[in-house]
């Protein structure tokens, strides 16, 4: 397996829930889980993340409070952020975001992307975004 130059380990409350919430409702897939079974290795189109359910006491700078991750919003790609949508919609996960469509300048074209935004169970901000490649001005 090939790992990428920067891979976020997040600390979750309960790796079970987190992968039942990556995994089985996202899509995330399960690359490698601990042996104690307290951190997972999981990727999805191209992205990758740790959950670390224990995360090591010289790491830990304060005590966690929800939502975990204020200030930090993880923008994944996706294929389609439609299906994504219409998943979270039949599991009943609340969005934060409506799916929205927005084109930016940059070099003489507009570069589009789909996006919403949603929290994971443990209120890190997660930003899907699904490419729509340019156009001219």
């Amino acid at each position: 397996m090939k790992y990428n130059k920067l891979i976020p380990e997040i600390t979750v409350t309960s790796i079970e829930k987190s992968i039942e919430f990556y995994c089985n409702i996202l899509g995330f897939e399960k690359k490698y889980v601990g042996e104690d079974k307290d951190f997972a290795f999981i990727s999805f189109n191209g992205s990758q993340m740790l959950l670390q359910e224990n995360s090591n006491e010289a790491w830990k700078k304060a005590e966690l409070e929800y939502p975990f991750g204020r200030g930090v919003n993880f923008s994944i790609e996706a294929l389609s952020v439609e299906e994504l949508v219409q998943k979270l919609e039949e599991k009943g996960h609340p969005l934060l975001s409506k799916l929205d469509e927005k084109w930016y300048k940059k070099d003489g074209e507009l570069h589009g992307e789909k996006h919403f935004m949603l929290m994971d169970p443990d209120g890190y901000l997660l930003r899907f975004m699904e490419d729509l490649g340019s156009k001219p001005l």
